[in-house]
């Protein structure tokens, strides 16, 4: 069994349906500063990453909205989680 990480600090970028932008939206508000058009940032706390998760797998449709959740630990460690579509073609966060 690996290494269980608490994060602290986390991203969200998210390519939603237009029918369910706004619900998407009002969830990551409930957690993070708006930060810029479909993204949020901001402290999170373990137990509050996992009730964005679950609000967030009601709302999109997982064939068709993408969500990416970067979760850092600190300035030079994070991992990327990503929910429902992941395109092929987009680029890694890390270059």
């Amino acid at each position: 069994m690996g290494k269980i990480e608490n994060h602290n600090y986390a991203f969200v970028f998210y390519d939603i349906n237009e029918k369910r932008v706004q619900r998407v939206f009002k969830v990551c508000k409930k957690y993070f500063k708006h930060h810029q058009k479909s993204v949020f940032r901001g402290t999170i706390t373990p137990s509050n990453l996992i009730k964005l998760r679950a609000e967030l797998k009601k709302v999109i449709d997982e064939k068709e909205d993408f969500i990416s959740i970067v979760k850092l630990i600190n300035e030079k460690s994070f991992d990327e989680e990503t929910l429902g579509v992941n395109f092929s073609n987009s680029e890694s966060l890390i270059l």
